[in-house]
């Protein structure tokens, strides 16, 4: 097969094909479609170089439907094949470094996501963006309504909009705010369909629900997680993951010297978040027997909360991981005497595995009535 490399740039397309070492074809354009007389399904085929990027889904998808191999490129790895040696780094240089790895064998590849993981992914980043931009909104008009010496009682952000149209304020601050209180009503309405299409895959996807059973992983958290680990059994133990999440120290070691640093935050920046905030949110937890929580603890009483927080997001992923791996749910007991990397249980009896399953899906179900509700509310104002 032919040796190509694509390098995707925002606003064009560098195209690079080798052949016994050797440069033979160079093309830059700026659309995919372009690229059709060479790598068509009428063209001879060819195995062919993207680094991973938003739009890496879209061109591999096409490419294949060609009739090509296509191999998704690390891009925290491809430094090793000389991408950027001696400050040299251009779209048709990175092109040709990359074909030449294609014909020797030696790229680092990375993981594509299956098309549910995808679809998994885009709703979670709408609802991500979503919920920003209301956060960013209602922050912006509390700083407003501070500056006329009005301070908006505290609430919980869902109700905001609510609180705020009964609120008395002045007529100035009023058609100040006006713009913003309208814009929060239309992204109030976005995010409760967000939330109810998340709602809906979350039912079809057991894997998630398995997650959930976990204390303090709400469905965020687990579909995060799913979405960016895709496959558990890609991964041979807790460390690949938490490495995978940018989750374990950093270390530079020369010789017998050995320093660790904090940690590499390379990965998902996404999934490293919402590992860290369930990991602060079982830490702020009321005193439980939960032993995640008491091992927390004690990390913390000797190191301090911050390392804790992030050795139990660390060890987070690794027993949800493991969970996954096996096909367990969560058991307390367990945890207490076995590591992360321990987890898997030679037995599991079928009513413990049904109740933490359902206790899941009734956490999922509360989670999703006020969506419906406000859903409802919103179809009566046709909004």
């Amino acid at each position: 097969m032919r040796s190509v490399a694509l390098d995707l740039a925002v606003k064009k397309i560098s195209y690079c094909e080798v052949a016994v070492g050797h440069v033979v074809a160079r093309r830059t354009v700026t659309s995919l479609s372009s690229l059709k007389e060479l790598l068509g399904p009428e063209c001879l085929p060819a195995r062919i170089a993207i680094e991973a990027c938003r739009e890496a889904w879209h061109v591999h998808a096409e490419l294949t439907r060609w009739g090509n191999e296509v191999l998704l490129v690390d891009t925290t790895r491809v430094r090793q094949l000389g991408v950027g040696e001696h400050g040299r780094k251009t779209d048709r240089i990175d092109a040709e470094i990359l074909a030449k790895a294609v014909e020797k064998g030696s790229l680092p590849k990375a993981h594509l996501l299956s098309k549910p993981r995808q679809q998994l992914r885009l709703e979670l980043s709408v609802r991500r963006t979503l919920v920003e931009t209301r956060s960013q909104y209602v922050t912006t008009i509390r700083g407003l309504a501070r500056t006329h010496g009005v301070r908006l009682p505290s609430c919980d952000t869902n109700a905001f909009v609510s609180h705020l149209r009964k609120a008395k304020l002045d007529q100035n601050l009023q058609e100040l705010i006006e713009p913003m209180s309208q814009v929060l009503e239309k992204v109030d309405a976005d995010l409760a369909r967000a939330e109810m299409r998340l709602q809906s895959i979350v039912e079809k996807d057991s894997k998630i629900q398995l997650l959930m059973t976990v204390p303090n992983v709400s469905v965020v958290v687990a579909a995060v997680f799913v979405s960016v680990i895709d496959d558990a059994h890609r991964f041979r133990n807790a460390h690949q993951v938490g490495a995978y999440l940018g989750l374990v120290p950093s270390e530079k070691s020369s010789g017998e010297h050995r320093r660790l640093g904090s940690i590499t935050k390379k990965g998902n920046s996404y999934a490293r978040t919402t590992l860290m905030q369930a990991s602060w949110g079982l830490i702020r937890l009321g005193r439980s027997d939960d032993p995640l929580q008491q091992w927390a603890k004690a990390v913390a009483h000797r190191r301090g909360k911050f390392i804790a927080a992030v050795a139990l997001a660390r060890r987070l992923a690794g027993i949800l991981w493991a969970m996954w791996r096996d096909d367990t749910v969560y058991d307390a007991a367990r945890v207490g005497f076995c590591s992360a990397a321990g987890l898997k249980r030679q037995a599991q009896e079928t009513k413990f595995r049904a109740t933490a399953m359902q206790s899941a899906a009734k956490k999922a179900r509360q989670r999703a009535r006020p969506h419906e509700r406000k859903l409802e509310h919103l179809k009566e104002m046709n909004l």
